[in-house]
């Protein structure tokens, strides 16, 4: 994987938070400071002002730390996947356009039940789930459906949803003590709808 940089010494580096997809910010690299970020996994651009490499955040601390990089169909266009520490913005703002960066919730409860997977905590509802194994964690997720069956008959969506909430999360720590991911399961869901 190399960008064309003989069209122009400057091409356009975008960067997108790998877990939330949002465009952080754009900036441009040249030659050596595409091969820097690879070699450091650190977000370097050329900067037009500066007229030197720029190491995104070297004087605030908001890094981007590169996860995964890709290049358009032209070889002239770098995406780059990062993780960013504080806001990218210089103005202090999550991104440079002005958009708030927040994970989506579904996978920060995620990230939470992995953890708590790996390691037990002694007062975690979640961890007490994986300690007692499938068969209760199967178990859990079978109460919480049927519970999601009786008050899908009823008129109170607040405990409908409250139910379904339920579900969902037993489900989640199903997915995870299977080792399975949610995303796994979407691949299926969309294999389907093709």
């Amino acid at each position: 994987m190399k960008p064309d940089f003989s069209k122009q010494e400057l091409i356009p580096a975008i960067v997108q938070d790998v877990n939330t997809n949002v465009v952080l910010m754009l900036g441009y690299m040249n030659e050596e400071a595409f091969t820097k970020t690879q070699k450091e996994n650190r977000v370097i651009f050329f900067s037009r002002s500066k007229n030197r490499l720029w190491t995104k955040g070297e004087t605030s601390g908001n890094f981007l730390n590169v996860k995964n990089i890709l290049l358009d169909c032209d070889n002239d266009t770098i995406l780059i996947k990062a993780i960013p520490v504080g806001p990218a913005c210089h103005t202090g703002s999550d991104t440079c356009f002005n958009e708030k960066n927040t994970e989506n919730f579904l996978s920060k409860i995620q990230q939470i039940i992995k953890d708590r997977k790996n390691n037990l905590a002694e007062k975690s509802y979640t961890s007490s789930l994986f300690k007692e194994g499938i068969n209760k964690i199967a178990q859990k997720v079978g109460e919480e459906a049927t519970e999601v069956i009786i008050e899908a008959k009823d008129n109170d969506s607040e405990k409908f949803k409250n139910e379904s909430a339920d579900l969902l999360f037993h489900y989640l720590i199903l997915l995870e003590a299977k080792g399975v991911s949610l995303d796994e399961v979407i691949e299926v869901l969309e294999k389907r709808h093709k």
